[in-house]
Order: structure tokens, then C-alpha cells, then sequence
């Protein structure tokens, strides 16, 4: 964050899927020459990988064991795409599949991106795992940023972005790609002309627009639909999407307006999209944890519980490091059981208060 302004976002789950640059031995499991690669069983319930011939699938066989590096991480129901280390450690061919150590975290990525921020945590248990070089730039407490972070947080879990000066856009993914449609809402009433008006709205509109893509971590082919303007003046926005994308750390490229006037945007994929972190039952698990973590650490004696789904409680007995966690929070195990009906159809998780 500058000021009141969030620059990046990153979630970390160690108990979670795999991550960009987790290191990991994985059996080849089907040999697809039509797709150049082949499909790898990875450890744990991970759906398979796909590696690529050009990054070391080429002349292995159907059950091979090897050493791979997650080069990107599982979106769109697809797997991890994977590459085989240069250096095979000795015991790799012998299997199991198994993760042999993880990549970066979260903090160690952003602080790379922001090396002059300061780093702030909530509890003194967090310093204490963070790398040692990072340790000078850590201070325990949130203070007055708790408060908006989490506004910043809940703004990004919604499709539709509302700015100061009326205008809106909506992002909406597909499993091909990610919508954009600007509305100018009630930013159209200026006194100036049409032309010069719905121009200079666009021209203020599209910053926002690429800053949330890149917090947002889309990726792939994006279309962006400006508001109002007609398509042979669309053009004229090109200078702002190539000023806006010159710093994206993935390389992001404005290809042009295409023949419907959709501004046309390439982004490589590397970690998930934000929208898909933020949703399943392993994130439904996690939101549930966290909710009885913070009664129980209010009120130490408290009996609440959790109900929850069955596969919201499969995916929370799969993460043994969330299980650890809560416990070191709070002193205790979470105490939970399933249930398949709920009120609110949007949530498939309560808080149960045992008096």
C-alpha cells in the first residue's frame, strides 16, 4: 500500500495448491503427443500437471518419477504447468510424488516488488517466521491500516468497481477470457461536449482499470470495452494502456483495438486469479477457521463451534497447516461438524455458540 492506495495483493496458503516456484517430485502419468507434454500426478489431492515437452517431457515414459518446478500455478480448473529442474536431486526417480520444498511466500514476493515498504503483521508469531534479511522492516501491529486493508480487500471480491467521479466498470472472467465494460454512470454530466467529454472520461477511467488487473492478477486475453466513445476515435486511448502496462512485472502488452473497438490486452499467467483464491471450498474453509479463531481469542472460555459443508470439511481436514495454525492461535482444535442445509445459500458455513 501507498497511502490509501493498494499497489499489489498476494495470498499465501502453505496447506493450500501447489505455488509458483514450489519445487516437487511428480510420476508422469499419461504421454500426449497431440498436446507436446504430458500429464504428471503431483502430490496429495492436486489435480495432475501438464509438462511440456520443451521443459523436459520430451523422451520420458508413462510412470517416470522426476524432479519439477511449478512455473505456473492451477487456474481455471486447468493443473500447474511444470518444468524439470536442471538438477535431478539422486532419490528423485524413486518416487513418491512429494513437495520438496516451497517456493517464495507472499511477503518475500511483494517485499521483492516494494523493497523500500515497510512490512506490517498482526502478531508476533508471523515476524518470527518471515526470512531473516526481512526481519529489519517488520513491525507487529496493523493500526490504523486494518481497517482499510480489509475495505481494500472486500473491494477487490467485487466484479464491480464504482470511482469517485460517478463512472463504474465491471469485470467479468470467462474460462476464455476477462471482460471489461466501462459505464460512465453519472460521470456524463459535464458541460463540455459529448466527444471531448466521454474521451477525457476513458483517458481518467483506464488507469484504474489496469491497476486492478495487475491486483487482481488477471490474466490471459483481456477485453476492455471503453464507454461512449465511437470506434475510429477508441484509438486515441492506445498511449494510456501502453503507459499504464509499462511497469506490469508479468509484461503485459496492449495489442489494439479490435474490429468491434474491444481494447485488446495479453497478460501472462502465472499465479491464480484473485476471484478464484477467494472462492471454493478451501477459501470457505479458511474464512470459517479464521471467524471461530477470532471469537475464541475474545473469549478464551467460549464454546462456539463451526458447521459447515462436507466438502467445506473435507477441504479444512486436508490442510494440516490451517489445523496447526488455529491451534497455535488459540490454544485449542477447532471444533467442527458437517451439515449439508443452510440459510444463507452463499455461505456453506455458521458459527454455532454452545452456551
Amino acid at each position: 500500500m501507498r497511502g490509501e492506495a493498494a499497489l499489489d495483493t498476494a495470498i499465501e496458503r502453505p496447506g493450500g495448491p501447489l505455488g509458483i516456484d514450489d519445487r516437487i517430485v511428480g510420476r508422469v502419468t499419461t504421454v500426449v503427443p497431440a498436446m507436446a507434454g504430458a500429464f504428471v500426478a503431483l502430490p496429495g489431492s492436486e489435480p495432475d500437471g501438464f509438462l511440456p515437452d520443451t521443459a523436459g517431457a520430451a523422451g520420458l515414459g508413462e510412470g517416470a518419477y522426476l524432479a519439477l518446478r511449478v512455473t505456473r500455478g492451477p487456474q481455471g480448473g486447468k493443473g500447474c504447468r511444470l518444468a524439470a529442474l536442471p538438477e535431478q536431486p539422486p532419490d528423485a526417480a524413486e518416487g513418491p510424488p512429494r513437495v520438496l520444498a516451497r517456493g517464495p511466500g507472499a511477503v518475500e514476493k511483494l517485499a521483492h516488488l516494494h523493497p523500500d515498504a515497510a512490512i506490517l503483521v498482526d502478531r508476533p508469531g508471523l515476524a518470527a517466521i518471515l526470512p531473516q534479511a526481512l526481519r529489519p522492516r517488520v513491525s507487529v501491529g496493523l493500526g490504523d491500516e486494518s481497517a482499510l486493508a480489509q475495505s481494500l480487500w472486500a473491494g477487490l471480491a467485487d466484479s464491480e468497481v464504482i470511482l469517485p467521479n460517478g463512472a463504474r466498470f465491471t469485470i467479468t472472467p470467462t474460462p476464455a477470457l476477462t471482460a471489461i465494460d466501462v459505464d460512465t454512470g453519472s460521470a456524463t454530466a459535464e458541460k463540455r461536449g459529448k466527444k471531448d467529454a466521454q474521451l477525457a472520461l476513458n483517458r481518467a477511467v483506464i488507469p484504474t482499470i489496469l491497476r486492478h488487473i495487475r491486483l487482481r492478477h488477471l490474466a490471459g486475453a483481456i477485453l476492455v470495452d471503453p464507454a461512449g466513445l465511437p470506434q475510429r476515435q477508441r484509438p486515441m486511448l492506445a498511449d494510456v494502456f501502453h503507459a499504464g502496462l509499462a511497469t506490469d512485472p508479468l509484461g503485459a502488452k496492449f495489442l489494439g483495438f479490435s474490429a468491434l473497438g474491444l481494447g485488446e490486452i495479453q497478460r501472462q499467467r502465472r499465479a491464480p486469479p484473485l476471484h478464484e483464491l477467494l472462492t471454493g471450498d478451501h477459501a470457505e474453509g479458511l474464512a470459517a477457521l479464521a471467524a471461530l479463531a477470532e471469537i475464541l481469542e475474545s473469549r478464551p472460555a467460549a464454546r462456539d463451534k463451526l458447521a459447515v459443508s462436507p466438502a467445506v470439511l473435507g477441504a479444512i481436514h486436508a490442510d494440516s497447516i490451517a489445523a496447526k495454525q488455529f491451534r497455535d492461535r488459540t490454544g485449542r482444535a477447532p471444533s467442527l461438524y458437517a451439515e449439508s442445509v443452510f440459510q444463507d445459500r452463499y455461505r456453506p458455513w455458521r458459527l454455532v455458540t454452545d452456551l
